[in-house]
């Protein structure tokens, strides 16, 4: 069995022996601060962690993080063995789909490239060790604008690369891995229920129709009611689509989880994980802007010689990426950043940061800041990691996984 249907399978007996349902806990780790906070997160709550890894993360040609998947994996084998983690953490591609790669949809790579793309990363993350997949052909940057991709399109390329990884898995003698589909954005074709429920009879269909009847995904992700501007789940509509992929051996997967109001209801309403991501950078972000202004208070008092300007650097950085104007509003596009208001210019450079932590000019700050700090016993890194961890505790403990470990240990 699969590591992450093992823990799955866990989760089950947990929930029938003791009533309690648990929901899995999913990182997206876009920093190394991220990752050593999940680590210790992970040892501290002694229980599963997840990292939902996008292409534009890590991938074959670095990523924004810098990262192979190689030396992801090499980097994660390394932090948990700095805290001692010793349970069990999965490691999974996120969106892995054409054109969900900004590069490619950025140079416009046509069709078969794309997919050709996607699969390349695919092979380079099953060598490297991950555990899953997130199959996500819902994007086509070629459709006329405002229309919706077709789902048997989307099933035809979702069983297309699901039958390449597998191929590619099994001829180079790897265990099983798992599998997660669908998406819970608007432009994935999955947000009303009938589309819903033909793409699931649809993936059914294909995976038989090329020999992969033993192969079927154990998260599908649906629309929830969280996005990357909401912060309510939905129990009600969680519930209704966990009746419907049950039946199937799957569980909901939820995506945009970041701040979410009510995450005590993930479980209740039988959500099988969960994923947050941007929330960890904001995190990052104010413990760093924190850390600068003690850094201020200090060089006034003649204790600090020079100062790191963390956050005009960061600001620089995010704007000179233009990776910002990806999440402008509607009635923003085509504007300068100082040209949106104060409280969504602060917004897009804090989310923005994930794509600039690597750069040189940011790590030169950091660097600075932090020793800046350490000299006069302050211990900023620490700083920095306890912020992230603080708000990964709050997952593990709405999720009802704290002491999962101990479970599967047992079993």
């Amino acid at each position: 069995m699969a590591k992450t249907e093992n823990i799955l399978r866990v989760m089950e007996e947990r929930k029938k022996a003791t009533g309690v349902p648990m929901t899995l806990f999913a990182a997206c780790p876009n920093s190394l601060s991220v990752i050593k906070a999940s680590f210790r997160a992970a040892k501290r709550n002694n229980s599963p962690i997840y990292f939902a890894t996008t292409l534009n993360q890590v991938d074959c040609d670095g990523g924004y993080t810098g990262m192979t998947q190689a030396e992801f994996t090499k980097i994660l084998a390394r932090e948990a063995a700095a805290v001692h983690y010793t349970g069990p953490y999965v490691v999974a591609i996120d969106h892995g789909g054409p054109w969900l790669k900004d590069k490619q949809s950025i140079e416009r790579w046509d069709t078969e490239r794309a997919m050709n793309g996607v699969k390349k990363s695919y092979e380079a993350a099953i060598l490297a060790g991950y555990d899953l997949i997130h199959v996500d052909p819902t994007v086509d940057i070629f459709l006329p604008k405002g229309e919706i991709i077709d789902i048997h399109v989307v099933v035809k390329r979702t069983v297309e690369l699901i039958k390449h990884a597998e191929d590619f898995r099994k001829a180079n003698g790897i265990a099983p891995i798992s599998y997660e589909v669908g998406t819970e954005e608007v432009h994935g074709g999955l947000a009303d229920e009938k589309t819903f429920d033909t793409f699931l009879e649809g993936l059914k269909k294909g995976l038989h129709e090329v020999g992969l009847d033993d192969i079927w995904p154990c998260f599908i992700v649906g629309k929830v009611g969280t996005d990357l501007h909401t912060t309510f789940f939905d129990p009600k509509v969680a519930r209704e689509l966990t009746a419907k992929v049950r039946p199937y051996g799957s569980y909901i997967k939820g995506h945009y989880s970041d701040d979410v109001e009510n995450p005590e209801d993930y479980p209740k309403a039988g959500m099988g994980a969960a994923n947050v991501g941007p929330e960890f950078t904001m995190n990052e972000y104010d413990a760093l802007a924190e850390l600068e202004e003690e850094e201020k208070k200090l060089f006034a008092e003649g204790k600090v010689a020079q100062l790191s300007n963390m956050t005009k650097v960061l600001w620089q950085c995010v704007y000179e990426s233009n990776r910002w104007k990806k999440w402008l509003h509607g009635e923003e596009v085509g504007k300068d950043l100082s040209e949106c208001t104060e409280d969504r210019q602060l917004w897009l450079v804090k989310t923005g940061c994930r794509y600039i932590w690597q750069k040189p000019e940011a790590l030169v700050a950091r660097q600075m800041l932090y020793d800046n700090l350490e000299r006069l016993g302050i211990h900023a890194e620490e700083v920095v990691l306890m912020r992230i961890e603080h708000n990964m505790d709050k997952y593990y403990n709405a999720f009802n996984i704290v002491n999962l470990n101990d479970y599967m240990k047992e079993v």
